[in-house]
């Protein structure tokens, strides 16, 4: 079935149900109407997805990019943080999540770039955006954001062949404490892991250190989720768990993936909406989610996002 007949005509929802209890205040989030699907022009390098829906096989095994691999990397990641960047002060009270999904797309094409999103596995827009109880691949559509909401926007590009990767967490205007130390904590679980990211450092310490974090701290981790290898290919080996683990593998010098936990003020348990795609928590409480793409090096780690 191509994916995007799925959301075209989808009405308006209904006013969302308001939060106030220890979660903090907040709207719960139900889809709205999602617009048509943006053309990309010819000339612009496509990855193998974008008509087929169906993205290639990545390698069988984490890849060690050599130099001229890693510095492609490098323009794909450092394009992305700055549409990233770019992008928060587009994020106020009244704009829709579909407004900023179409600035996105137009400064991504108008420097040659494509989408990453855009068409993989049927995914109708070009950026995620997950707000308060979404936990992951929120689809931009025309609910207007109000005070309050916190926003992950979810980044990737795919620049002269190498996809790049990163999200970051937005407040809308004035957002409530709990809120706040979310985002803050969800932070510190991300730098935590990075901070440990070396040669011959077991891959299960990032999930090790994650969870150590977060329940530390109060927050559950939502565990289906998971970091992924990186590179001519959207998702590959090695898969990053955020969760406490001692799985095999370890890092090796010329590996590149993403390090992008989400936590939740409360459960850990999700379900995925009629659309395919919107994760939300089942008892309605906010997530936050960060991510970064690192590089391996000789000697630890180089954050290809920052």
């Amino acid at each position: 079935m191509f994916l995007k007949n799925l959301f075209r005509k989808k009405p308006k929802a209904t006013p969302c149900k308001f939060i106030n209890n220890c979660f903090g205040s907040y709207e719960v989030i139900e889809p709205w109407e999602v617009t048509e699907i943006k053309e990309v022009p010819s000339y612009i390098t496509k990855p193998s997805y974008s008509k087929s829906l169906r993205p290639r096989d990545g390698p069988k095994k984490p890849e060690i990019k050599d130099k001229n691999q890693i510095q492609s990397m490098r323009d794909s990641c450092n394009f992305a943080k700055q549409i990233l960047t770019h992008i928060k002060k587009y994020i106020k009270p009244g704009v829709t999540t579909d407004e900023l999904d179409s600035i996105v797309h137009e400064m991504i094409i108008n420097n040659g770039a494509y989408p990453s999103p855009l068409n993989y596995k049927g995914f109708p827009k070009s950026i995620c955006t997950s707000i308060n109880n979404v936990a992951c691949h929120g689809i931009p559509d025309k609910r207007p954001l109000i005070n309050g909401d916190i926003l992950n926007i979810d980044v990737t590009v795919y620049l002269h062949g190498y996809h790049g990767d990163c999200s970051e967490m937005f407040e809308v205007e004035k957002c409530d404490n709990e809120a706040k130390q979310l985002i803050n904590i969800t932070k510190l679980c991300l730098k935590s892991a990075i901070d440990i990211c070396k040669p011959n450092e077991n891959l299960s310490s990032i999930g090790n250190i994650i969870e150590e974090t977060a329940s530390r701290n109060g927050y559950s981790i939502i565990p289906v989720f998971t970091g992924h290898g990186i590179g001519t290919y959207f998702h590959g080996p090695p898969d990053i768990f955020h969760f406490a683990n001692d799985f095999p593998g370890k890092m090796l010098p010329g590996m590149t993936f993403t390090i992008e936990p989400i936590l939740s003020q409360g459960s850990y348990e999700i379900k995925i909406l009629e659309d395919g795609w919107t994760a939300v928590t089942v008892d309605n409480a906010r997530t936050a989610q960060c991510e970064h793409t690192i590089l391996i090096t000789d000697t630890g780690c180089d954050v290809l996002t920052r």
